[in-house]
């Protein structure tokens, strides 16, 4: 019999988890952040159309 044990990689998967959820909340962040560029395009042309007056 063979006495060897395998290599635990748990690490390993804790790390491949914590990169997919970091590269899944970057991804969201700069699509937020491209679908509000017309909105503050639209509110610098007329900032008396808008709701979020300053």
């Amino acid at each position: 019999m063979s006495d060897v044990q395998e290599k635990d990689k748990f690490w390993i998967y804790v790390a491949g988890l914590v990169l997919a959820v970091v590269a899944t909340v970057v991804m969201i962040k700069s699509g937020e952040h491209d679908k509000f560029e017309s909105t503050a395009k639209a509110i610098a042309e007329d900032p008396a159309n808008s709701a979020y007056r300053k």
